[in-house]
């Protein structure tokens, strides 16, 4: 998306890239009265243009370290900069400005409408109210909503929606920097699925930095470029692009959080291109009569609509789909949801290309282990 038009002001100027760091953490801790450390002498650099996600247990310092990027905690010690300024030589209503910030629960202000919440920031910039409301209707159709729902208000809309509303406002005065604090956790696994793709589909388009918060190792390795896995007490336990931290993790506290399951997620990282892609045993509507060996029921376009057992008439769910371009594990997942132990595979239309056989594709994932060394 094009840089806009309408200006942010002075906070515009607040932020600019310094070379390929975007944010860096100088030795910072966090102490709260006499306890613990929060965060304890944390030490990171941020790329620009990437997604840098924070992954770890509750209470281990992720939200706290997101939070003194913009000075909503200031730091106890240490120095954080970004764009190369130090964030404490920067006034905080003016940093906070100048990023960002997506939360949990959207944060939406109920008394206004989708318009007036997506143009908050820009108004609090002096952007005129016509500018901004025309620029928030373009931000709502870029995360996916329809402009017509800019006269609503917060609790006319469903949590998901709520969330991209979260989005837009955040992206309104275009800043480099956009922080967001677990804002997928509390919506269902659909509408989170749906988020998290709209997010990759965003960041294809507009490059920002963007430091993310879950607790989720799954949503970590599916959106980071790199994850930091902070541990208890404070401190980064490993800070590495997902595959490496899935493939090696660093010490028994990274491989107990990353999961036993790290190798199947792993799979993610490697193209399921070798696999290949047989004829599939395809029947019209129903299936009409009975037959022999189990057949796939596409519809009239050749969308896949379940398979039919042999000798039954009944539709039986098919399982996960594999695309082109999936990775392994995609077609793994398709081959074993697979009633009939076939796996359908689907081109960008969503018509039956095929099946891929689980043997075959472990037969790939054998091959893919030699690039994995």
């Amino acid at each position: 998306m094009a840089t806009p038009e309408v200006s942010a002001g002075s906070a515009r100027q607040t932020i600019s890239r310094a070379g390929n760091a975007m944010v860096e953490f100088l030795d910072v801790s966090k102490v709260y009265q006499s306890a613990a450390p929060a965060v304890n002498k944390l030490s990171l650099s941020i790329e620009s243009g990437k997604i840098t996600v924070f992954v770890g247990p509750s209470g281990c310092g992720k939200t706290t370290s997101l939070r003194m990027i913009n000075r909503m905690v200031e730091p106890t010690s240490g120095t954080i900069t970004v764009g190369g300024r130090d964030v404490s030589t920067i006034p905080a209503p003016e940093l906070r400005r100048s990023m960002g910030y997506v939360m949990q629960s959207a944060g939406l202000l109920p008394h206004r409408t989708v318009l007036d919440n997506v143009a908050t920031v820009l108004r609090l910039n002096k952007v005129p109210r016509a500018k901004a409301h025309q620029r928030a209707r373009e931000l709502l159709d870029t995360v996916g909503l329809s402009s017509a729902l800019g006269k609503r208000y917060p609790n006319q809309l469903s949590g998901g929606q709520q969330q991209r509303v979260g989005v837009a406002r955040a992206l309104a005065a275009d800043p480099p920097v956009l922080l967001m604090d677990e804002p997928f956790s509390a919506v269902d696994p659909v509408v989170r699925a749906e988020l998290q793709a709209e997010l990759l589909r965003l960041q294809r388009e507009l490059a920002k930095t963007i430091i993310f918060v879950t607790h989720d190792i799954d949503e970590a390795t599916l959106l980071g470029d790199k994850v930091a896995v902070f541990a208890t007490g404070g401190r980064v336990a490993q800070y590495a692009a997902p595959e490496e931290i899935l493939r090696a993790p660093v010490d028994d506290f990274v491989a107990a959080f990353v999961g036993r399951d790290r190798g199947f997620r792993h799979l993610s990282f490697s193209p399921g291109d070798a696999v290949p892609i047989h004829p599939a045993p395809l029947v019209s509507g129903d299936g009409g009569a009975q037959a022999d060996g189990w057949r796939l029921s596409v519809d009239d376009a050749g969308g896949p609509l379940g398979w039919l057992a042999p000798g039954s008439a009944a539709l039986v769910p098919g399982g996960s789909l594999f695309h082109a371009g999936d990775p392994l594990r995609n077609a793994l997942d398709a081959a074993l949801s697979s009633p009939s132990g076939l796996g359908v595979a689907v081109d960008a239309s969503g018509a039956v290309a095929g099946v891929v056989k689980a043997p075959e594709v472990l037969a790939a994932i054998d091959a893919a282990r030699e690039s994995w060394r």
